[in-house]
């Protein structure tokens, strides 16, 4: 009974993540409604045959993999249809804008001015009059754009040349090679092999290493090594 309560668990929580896999990467407060209500029924349906043993596996895989497919559905109907990606999730509301507060945009929004303030203070915006724009997103957060006085100067601003940047590419990490990563700095396995030994580390003793497109290496070793 234990071992058939172990192995149906494995394979709901295998399910489970390859669902969550297909339907997006998304953190929990960046979800639209339709998503999070997906979720939140996945979870629901896959914790029944969990608990009970007497539920056949397949009465609670079949209703998850079905909202997965309407999930699926929904998407792409919302990727081909305007009106039918504002009517699953709405659409942005101006809560600020020229610096004046909509008083109806907060009610429909069932938004106070403290929970107003609060995401402006997240947005590291103390006073609301140095706010042009606010607006409530789809998913529930809430973008906010200071006057351009207001706004930290950016390099541009400032007449600084910045420099640019370049992508690191893991090629070692926690001792493994990626060798799938080396064609990226179009390199090879006899170039790694020859850092490793300027390095004076083998990949087993190594924690990181990350190559740019300039071909600076950055390398950490694994604590304890000298």
């Amino acid at each position: 009974m234990m071992l058939t309560a172990f192995l149906r668990t494995i394979v709901l929580y295998l399910v489970l993540t390859l669902v969550i896999r297909l339907m997006g990467k998304r953190q929990l407060g960046e979800m639209e409604p339709a998503e999070f209500v997906v979720a939140m029924l996945i979870a629901d349906l896959a914790a029944v045959p969990m608990q009970d043993g007497g539920i056949p596996l397949l009465s609670g895989i079949i209703p998850i993999l079905t909202l997965l497919g309407l999930q699926l559905l929904m998407a792409a109907g919302s990727l081909k249809w305007v009106w039918f990606r504002r009517l699953l999730c709405g659409k942005p509301v101006m809560l600020i804008s020229e610096g004046k507060i909509s008083v109806d945009a907060l009610r429909r929004a069932r938004i106070t001015l403290d929970e107003l303030s609060e995401h402006l203070r997240e947005k590291d915006v103390l006073e609301i009059a140095n706010v042009q724009y606010a607006i409530l997103e789809t998913n529930g957060q809430i973008s906010v754009f200071p006057y351009p006085k207001y706004r930290p100067a950016s390099a541009m601003d400032a007449g600084i040349q910045a420099e640019h940047q370049h992508l690191p590419i893991t090629i070692i990490t926690d001792g493994k090679i990626l060798w799938d990563n080396l064609p990226l700095i179009q390199k090879d396995r006899d170039w790694l092999l020859s850092t490793l030994e300027h390095l004076g580390y083998p990949a087993k003793e190594t924690l990181l290493l990350t190559v740019d497109s300039r071909g600076k290496v950055y390398h950490l070793p694994r604590e304890g090594q000298p």
